[in-house]
C-alpha cells in the first residue's frame, strides 16, 4: 500500500471515529487533552506503519490499543508508585483486551459529551467543547459559529479540558435530576454540529448524519423533554430537503426555487409527528419555534398557502426568548415577504454594528439582496460582494454571482 493511500484511509477514518475514539479513551484516562493526544499519536503511528503492515481489520481498535499502549507507557515512566500498580494491570488488561476486537467498539460519546456540559465548566464553553471532542470539529469553525474570535474559542477549550482533569468531572449519563442542566449544552452542540454539516463545502458533510444520529439516541433516552425531540425535528425537516439544494449541474438552488418531489416526505412526516408530540408537552423552547419555522416554510411550499405571517410571529417569539442576531436577520428576511424590503432593511439596522454578525457570510447575502430589491444597486452589490468573499462554498457564490446586476 503507498503512504498517499494510507494518509487517505487514515484521513476517512479520523472524520468518521475520532469522537467515537476521544471519549472511549477519555472515560479511561478522565483527561480529555490526554486522550486527544493519544489518538494523535495513534494516528501517527497509522500513518507510519500502515503503508508497510497494511490497514488491520478492525482500525478503529488498533488505534484504541496503540493510544493505551502509549498512555500505559506514559503512566509507567512517571514512576507510579506501588498504589498506583493496580491500575496499571487494570489499563494492561484492558489493552490485551482490545488488541482482539472484532467488532465496533462500545461508544462512549454520550458520556463524553454530558461531561464536556457539567455545570462546573464554564457555561459558553461547554457546547464548542463538546463540538471540539466528540464530534471533532476545529476551533476555527467552532468560534465562527459562535460568532466569537478563534484567540477567545481556544483560550474557552482549554481552560475547560484542564477543568475537567482538575475537578475530577464523572464522564456519565446524569440521573434525571441533573439532566435539565446538562440538556441545554448537549442540544446546543448538536444544532451547530448539524449546522455546520448542513453546508457540504466545509468538508463536514459526515457531521449532519452525524449529528441525526446523536439528536436520535437523545430524544429515544429523554422522551419526556419536548426540546429534544423538536431539534431532531428541526434535522429532519431541513434534511429533508438536501437533495433539491444542488441542480444537476451542482449549483445551488434555494428553498424558493428548489422542486419539492424532490424532498424526502418520509423525513417530513417523521418531523410532523415529532413537532405535534413536543409541542403537547410545553413549555415552547428554542428548538421547537425553529422546527416550527421549518415546517411552516414547507407548507408555504407544498400547499401554496401565505405562511409569511405565521413565520414572522415565530420569529418573534424566537428573537424574544434568544436575542440571536440571526433570529433577527432571518426575521426580517421574512418581514421583506410581507412589508417589502425597506421595513426589512430598518429591521437589520438594529444588528447593523452588532460585531458577532460582521463576520456572517448570511448577513451580506441578505443584506445584498434585500437592498437591490428595495432598488439600492450600489449597496446591494456592495454587500453581495462581501458575501462572495465570505462563501466557502463554489455553488453558492456562483449564486451570489448571478444576483449581481450585469
Amino acid at each position: 500500500m503507498s503512504r498517499s493511500e494510507a494518509h487517505r484511509i487514515v484521513e476517512r477514518i479520523a472524520r468518521e471515529s475520532y469522537g467515537r475514539l476521544v471519549a472511549l479513551l477519555a472515560v479511561r484516562t478522565r483527561d480529555v487533552a490526554t486522550a486527544e493526544d493519544l489518538l494523535a499519536e495513534a494516528f501517527a503511528a497509522a500513518l507510519e506503519q500502515w503503508p508497510t503492515q497494511g490497514v488491520p481489520s478492525n482500525p478503529d481498535g488498533w488505534l484504541v490499543t496503540v493510544a493505551k499502549r502509549r498512555h500505559l507507557d506514559g503512566l509507567r515512566r512517571g514512576q507510579v508508585q506501588v498504589n498506583g500498580e493496580p491500575h496499571l494491570q487494570m489499563l494492561a488488561s484492558e489493552i490485551e483486551e482490545a488488541s482482539h476486537l472484532s467488532e465496533e467498539l462500545p461508544d462512549r460519546r454520550l458520556a463524553l459529551m454530558f461531561a464536556c456540559a457539567h455545570p462546573l465548566i464554564e457555561r459558553g464553553a461547554r457546547a464548542p467543547l463538546i463540538l471540539q471532542t466528540v464530534l471533532g470539529i476545529t476551533a476555527k469553525a467552532i468560534a465562527s459559529a459562535f460568532l466569537v474570535s478563534p484567540a477567545s474559542m481556544g483560550q474557552r477549550l482549554v481552560r475547560a479540558k484542564l477543568n475537567i482533569k482538575a475537578c475530577g468531572i464523572p464522564f456519565s449519563v446524569p440521573d434525571q435530576p441533573d439532566m435539565p442542566e446538562r440538556l441545554n449544552a448537549v442540544l446546543e452542540a448538536l444544532y451547530a454540529a448539524y449546522s455546520t454539516g448542513w453546508d457540504e463545502s466545509q468538508g463536514a458533510s459526515e457531521l449532519a448524519p452525524e449529528a441525526i444520529w446523536l439528536s436520535r439516541l437523545i430524544a429515544t433516552m429523554l422522551p419526556e423533554e419536548p426540546e429534544a425531540k423538536a431539534l431532531l425535528a428541526m434535522m429532519l425537516y431541513t434534511e429533508a430537503r438536501r437533495g433539491a439544494r444542488r441542480d444537476a449541474r451542482g449549483c445551488y438552488v434555494p428553498i424558493d426555487s428548489q422542486d419539492i418531489e424532490l424532498w424526502d416526505r418520509s423525513l417530513i412526516c417523521e418531523a410532523e409527528k415529532l413537532l405535534h408530540d413536543c409541542n403537547r408537552s410545553g413549555p415552547t423552547g428554542r428548538y421547537q419555534l425553529e422546527a416550527a419555522i421549518q415546517s411552516a416554510h414547507i407548507a408555504r411550499r407544498l400547499t401554496g398557502a401565505n405562511c409569511w405571517p405565521a413565520i414572522v410571529s415565530l420569529y418573534d417569539h424566537l428573537v424574544s426568548l434568544t436575542n440571536s442576531p440571526v433570529a433577527v436577520l432571518n426575521r426580517a428576511a421574512a418581514v421583506a415577504e410581507i412589508a417589502g424590503p425597506d421595513a426589512a432593511l430598518a429591521d437589520l439596522r438594529a444588528i447593523s454594528t452588532d460585531k458577532r454578525i460582521l463576520g456572517y457570510q448570511p448577513y451580506w447575502a441578505t443584506l445584498g439582496h434585500l437592498n437591490l430589491r428595495a432598488g439600492n444597486i450600489e449597496t446591494g452589490c456592495e454587500a453581495l460582494r462581501v458575501a462572495i468573499g465570505l462563501s466557502t462554498d463554489n455553488a453558492v457564490r456562483q449564486h451570489l454571482r448571478r444576483l449581481l446586476p450585469s
